[in-house]
């Protein structure tokens, strides 16, 4: 007779995990009998090298004799192992495995291809030589083993975020054969689920007590060494297991999935061994469960997020592994067409979502943050849907929802996910499972959610083991339904719970590694300069080849430079939070796209000017489109250089002025240092007076005589903070570091005057940093010019040190405006709430602004992204040292350039400037004037023929039937085939803010000089942001006809000519204050569109 269950909860529950433990008892347990026989390869050998070689070469090299727990290294060389094996005879029948484990990555290749990554730390530590040895097969083969000296997680020493101890060595811990017990393993599987619920599930659950006790039953009717006993136990678990729920149980939607950082703990080249040994194990999976879809999220598509063509264009490591892994992409290939392959993202590479440009964005899941402009970019790039976890890294708020609506700036919306386990990594248990129910935020407004299974970050990816476990708990009473399904099938579930939503509008801002804003100013100085020669080599090339049938558009050129821009946009690149040796080779990135880049934009620029009349001379070309009156120092014979005030017409050039110019009719700067030390620089616009340390005392608009710097202060002061985050050095900046706040004190006198006034006036100083840290500043205002610059340059050697530059002002106000990609959004200026206390250190890109009605105070920088406005004080964040991340930190490092300007409006005339920083006001902070802030550190100097001139603006498209556009008489445009199928694009600023203007399909029936494109597309109330892409298709041999440029046919819906021959827009389209130009190619005509006046 059977004793009675009358079982104590915990003993029964530790009585189950003694069984199934891989530590205590595995003598007797059933874990221990997971594998049955075993013997040693028949021969083992070796070679060592620091280079990655491919497989062909390796092969050839000389191998010597291996033994087990041999040391080789060290870390980041590379061992290949030859692995000969016999399997006995006597395992005819049997599943056989090589049972490889080292603390290095493995990669097993088999007849001259991959076949299975092996990595300890990602549970990969067997190959399936045969699932059942037949009579006949061969039972001699030999393989062959590469292993990397790092492990999944890199190398670090002492933790794994620190730097890379490059003495370390590896070595292999077991290399054998052995019988694997595939019966056990299913055992195994539901014994550990049944623990899994029983403990999700409670004591005060009925189910838990019938999931502990069928798993003690199991146990009971189990004898680990006499398999006939496992049926019985087996068939006990399937009854449990066979019990199904509801019509109303949650469904999660699980997908494999394998985050590979492109770059981080370990160097790039790393990364594509990485890549194969995580796809290829998913190729192994995929071909032994055609259930099992992968959804790999390292790929650039072409249109809906989970509905990717496969065929598409590849991202880069796609790329990288069909260069050196052909074999395997053809695979992934193969079940990409099966529909188990899933490409998915959107972007090049997993990029950081809040510093790269917008321009770069659309060449372009973990991430440091999500810009409020993402919602528009990928709805005009087709990608409806959008899924990230990041944000569950929150560290003072929870968020709100799971399931959403995103909403940008320009009122576009994606439907957003956010997996409610919290993690794009998750093992597929029971615990994860019950998580992903239990946490969601959305109950009620949908039954559906997403589960990514599979070791990430280092690679590594799914195992079998979590594809079984989801497989058994598809549909179990008392748990939610689970699908192994795709992206598409996710999103099409949320789609049709949609009704009850709700929306997020802004940016989604992550209370975490805001120290990633200003971390390697290196980094982000070759991110912003390479941005802006890329995009004047585009904007440049496009212009010249429709003037010039020599000129060849550089395509290929283009796209090799933008990819490696790109790759240094990786999240953990850019942003700074990668290992030293990472950043040395982003910063020879940046050296290359500077180099070919400026190549290319001199070739551009020569071609334009090619076969004007009039004498040869240097030329002034301006790439933005405004014009810009400004103070440039022109080069001169024997080096020297001079100052001249040049002015460019917009998308033009002009020539440099001659020393015969008369100088034009403005005051001229004015400096004086006073008996004190402190000295005034004074052009008639505005007066500046900085102190005898260097600090500004008084900035003045002189017109009204309005002070900008608030009472009882000082601007450009420097501020020491102390950086001692809680973990993640060079990721974050904690909000105790305000607590720490240091002015840095110049000593009286070192203040000198440089340029004593005329064209130009400035004055500098130096000022001691800490005990081993110096920095040297340029004070320098123009004639002429209404904002201030301060070229500053800073030799930096402090360790847990945070170096800021403040600017309190003498304005009020609730929110401050920051630049984003193609778009400004406002954040507090108090701290009214924990949401707006976590945003103590924000990022922006080239300018902040603090604004009440009528006067305001803006910074612009050329390098910078970390930035913050409490109260009334502007501070820049310049230099954050990440020790931990660089021992040897690389120096110099240079904050940037600078300006200040108060005054109402002034942001209006501050925004000509050529792309440093800048201060200025902006009004009331929401209606802006004629002019976009600074872009660009400066006009093209060239030598072509003296007169001045503007530019055509012929964005042209290549491919899709597009002919090419050109002024009468010119030759026929040359465009390479766009192998993308894409064609070029230009796109329409909104100029106070530098934004595009709409972003949409082109209407049919809109034709401008009988050229096909779009001007804008107005959605519901307005498109403040909206950004289509214009694109010029030019009319392949037709000459541009003199049709009149405002033809009623060219204009939509609402507009008219006022009294200059402008077009107004209805106040339905913005009513924003935006002023919208159009350039059309019909020489020295152009088309704008303005709000009405007092609109």
């Amino acid at each position: 007779m059977a004793a009675p269950a009358l079982k104590h909860w915990r003993t029964t529950l530790e009585r189950v995990e003694k069984f199934v433990s891989p530590l205590y008892f595995t003598d007797c347990n059933l874990h221990g009998r997971l594998f049955g026989d075993s013997c040693p390869v028949a021969a083992l050998s070796s070679f060592q090298t620091p280079e990655r070689l491919p497989y062909q070469e390796a092969v050839r090299q000389e191998f010597r004799p291996a033994q087990i727990r041999d040391s080789f290294g060290p870390t980041w060389w590379t061992c290949w192992f030859r692995v000969e094996l016999t399997i006995p005879e006597a395992w005819v029948g049997q599943e056989v495995h090589l049972r490889w484990e080292s603390d290095g990555e493995g990669l097993v290749w088999r007849d001259g291809e991959p076949v299975q990554g092996l990595t300890k730390e990602g549970e990969k530590t067997s190959y399936v030589l045969t699932d059942r040895l037949e009579e006949g097969d061969p039972r001699s083969l030999t393989l062959y083993v590469e292993v990397a000296c790092n492990g999944l997680l890199g190398a670090g020493k002492g933790s794994m975020i620190a730097a890379p101890d490059p003495e370390k060595m590896f070595q292999v811990s077991r290399a054998e054969l052995a019988v694997f017990r595939r019966d056990v393993h299913r055992l195994l599987v539901d014994l550990e689920l049944l623990l899994g619920i029983a403990k999700g599930l409670g004591e005060d659950n009925q189910r838990s007590f019938q999931a502990l006790y069928t798993a003690n039953q199991m146990v009971n009717v189990c004898d680990p060494a006499q398999p006939e006993t496992f049926p019985v136990a087996q068939a006990l678990a399937s009854r449990f297991f066979g019990q199904r729920g509801g019509e109303s149980q949650h469904t999660i939607h699980a997908m494999g999935h394998c985050h590979i950082d492109t770059a981080w703990l370990w160097p790039f080249k790393e990364t594509v061994r990485k890549c194969a040994r995580s796809w290829v194990s998913a190729v192994q999976l995929m071909e032994q469960n055609p259930e099992f879809i992968f959804a790999c999220s390292q790929v650039r598509g072409t249109a809906v997020w989970g509905h990717l063509s496969p065929v598409g264009p590849r991202a880069q490591q796609l790329e990288w592994v069909k260069s050196h892994y052909p074999g395997l992409h053809a695979r992934l290939q193969e079940f990409a067409c099966r529909g188990q392959f899933v490409p998915v993202g959107g972007t090049w590479v997993e990029m950081d979502g809040n510093l790269p440009s917008g321009e770069a964005m659309f060449w372009l899941p973990d991430t440091f943050g999500y810009s409020a402009q993402l919602p528009q970019i990928m709805r005009s790039c087709g990608i409806r849907h959008f899924l990230t976890q990041k944000l569950s890294w929150n560290l003072v708020n929870s968020f709100p929802h799971h399931t959403f609506f995103w909403e940008g700036l320009d009122g576009s919306r994606v439907l957003a996910h956010f997996p409610p386990g919290d993690s794009y990594g998750m093992q597929g248990s029971v615990e994860e499972v019950l998580k992903t129910v239990v946490k969601n935020r959305d109950k009620g407004r949908t039954n559906h959610s997403a589960f990514l299974f599979g070791f990430g970050d280092g690679g590594g990816g799914p195992t079998q083991t979590m594809v079984d476990r989801l497989k058994r708990l598809h549909n179990t009473d008392g748990l939610p339904r689970v699908q192994l399904s795709s992206p598409g099938r996710l999103f099409s579930a949320l789609e049709t719970d949609s009704g009850q939503l709700c929306t997020w509008v802004g940016e989604l801002f992550l209370e975490l590694h805001n120290g990633t804003y200003t971390t390697h100013a290196q980094i982000k100085k070759g991110n912003r300069e390479c941005e802006r020669i890329l995009h004047d080599v585009e904007l440049l090339s496009s212009l010249a080849v429709a003037r010039s049938a020599q000129f060849l558009y550089p395509a290929a050129q283009l796209q090799d430079l933008w990819r490696l821009l790109l790759l240094n946009q990786f999240h953990d690149v850019v942003t700074g939070s990668c290992i030293e040796l990472v950043a040395e080779e982003a910063m020879c990135h940046y050296e290359d796209i500077r180099a070919h880049g400026n190549t290319l934009l001199s070739a551009a620029a020569a071609a334009l000017c090619a076969g004007e009349p009039g004498p040869e001379g240097l030329l002034i070309v301006n790439t933005l489109p405004w014009k810009r009156t400004e103070v440039l120092a022109l080069p001169r014979p024997g080096g020297a250089h001079s100052l001249a005030l040049v002015t460019v017409p917009s998308m033009g050039y002009a020539p440099a002025p001659t020393s015969l110019q008369p100088l034009p009719p403005q005051q001229p700067v004015f400096v004086v240092q006073e008996a004190d030390g402190s000295v005034t620089l004074d052009n008639g616009i505005i007066r500046v007076t900085l102190d005898p340390t260097g600090c500004l005392t008084s900035l003045v608009l002189v017109a009204s005589g309005r002070e900008a710097i608030a009472e009882g202060t000082v601007g450009n002061q420097f501020v020491l903070f102390d950086d001692v985050p809680l973990y993640w050095d060079a990721w974050d900046v904690m909000d105790y570091h305000l607590e720490t706040r240091k002015p840095v004190r110049g000593q009286a006198g070192t203040l000198a005057v440089g340029i004593e006034g005329g064209m130009r006036g400035s004055a500098w100083f130096l000022l001691q940093i800490g005990a081993n840290s110096r920095l040297s500043q340029e004070v320098v205002l123009d004639v002429g010019c209404p904002y201030v610059r301060f070229h500053t340059e800073v030799h930096w050697h402090e360790a847990h040190k945070f170096l800021k530059v403040e600017f309190p002002a003498r304005v009020r106000s609730p929110q401050a405006t920051y630049e984003v990609q193609f778009g400004h959004l406002q954040r507090p200026t108090h701290h009214n709430t924990s949401w707006d206390w976590a945003r103590f250190e924000v990022w922006a890109h080239r300018w902040m602004d603090l604004s009440e009605h009528g006067f305001g105070l803006a910074l612009l920088n050329d390098c910078k992204y970390g930035a913050s406005v409490r109260g009334n004080v502007l501070s820049l964040s310049l230099l954050i040292p990440g020790r931990w991340r660089y021992p040897r930190c690389l120096q110099p490092q240079l904050p940037p350039v600078g300006a200040a300007c108060p005054g109402p409006g002034a942001r209006c005339r501050l925004e000509r400037l050529l792309g440093v920083l800048a201060c200025g006001s902006v009004g009331d902070g929401q209606t802006g004037g004629d002019q976009p802030p600074g872009q660009h550190a400066g006009p093209q100097a060239v030598r072509g023929p003296r007169q001045p001139r503007r530019l055509l603006a012929a964005h042209v498209a290549a491919g899709s039937g597009g002919r090419p556009l050109r002024p009468p008489g010119a030759a026929r445009p040359r465009w390479p085939p766009a192998p993308s199928g894409r064609p070029p694009e230009a796109h329409l600023f909104s100029l106070p803010s530098a934004v595009p203007v709409a972003g949409a399909a082109t209407p049919t029936k809109l034709s401008l000089l009988r050229v096909g494109f779009c001007l804008w597309k107005a959605w519901g109330g307005g498109a403040h942001f909206h950004l289509p892409s214009l694109i010029h298709h030019l009319l392949n041999n037709k000459p541009l006809t003199q049709e009149p440029c405002y033809s009623p046919c060219s204009l939509p819906k609402g507009l008219s000519p006022d009294s200059q021959g402008r077009k107004t827009l209805p106040q339905a389209f913005g009513g924003k204050g935006k002023i919208y130009r159009v350039w059309v190619a019909a020489p020295g005509r152009d088309l704008g569109f303005q709000r009405p006046q007092g609109g």
